[in-house]
């Protein structure tokens, strides 16, 4: 049994986001692929707390993302503890500037490397992850 668990810590690779959008977007031209910026409030909004971890988080997302995706999370935390650098939170609030003046949670889109919007969920996805991956690798897919 230790045996299977350490063999599945060792083969999960972890998904890696990017706190700088600028810096995504010169990956995702880089590397040809899409940019999926997230917008949470990761210790207050339910919502955004189910999407991280039945979506976001699922293994399907991450073997998907790993290979098409460049991934942004702009996170407006209320606990002072989950705060980040001053940097980061004024990363976030120019982000929000262009994407999220409503200051809706969670907010996902889907955004090509010079960060023109292709889609859109508001709030949590009205599909299953699995599905939902699906739709945005046929998306990035097409795109390639």
């Amino acid at each position: 049994m230790k045996l299977i668990t350490l063999f599945l810590l060792l083969t999960v690779v972890p998904i890696n986001w990017e706190p700088d959008f600028n810096n995504a977007k010169k990956i995702a031209k880089e590397k040809h692929e899409l940019i999926l910026l997230n917008f949470s409030g990761s210790d207050w909004c339910g919502p955004c707390i189910v999407l991280r971890r039945d979506y976001l988080e699922s293994q399907v997302f991450t073997d998907m993302a790993n290979e098409n995706l460049v991934l942004v999370n702009a996170d407006f935390p209320r606990k002072k503890k989950n705060i980040g650098t001053a940097q980061q939170v004024k990363r976030n609030e120019d982000l929000a500037e262009i994407y999220n003046k409503e200051g809706s949670f969670p907010l996902t889109f889907l955004l090509d490397a010079d960060g023109k919007v292709i889609k859109t969920w508001h709030g949590k996805p009205e599909t299953t992850p699995d599905e939902w991956t699906a739709e945005i690798k046929a998306i990035c897919g097409s795109r390639k």
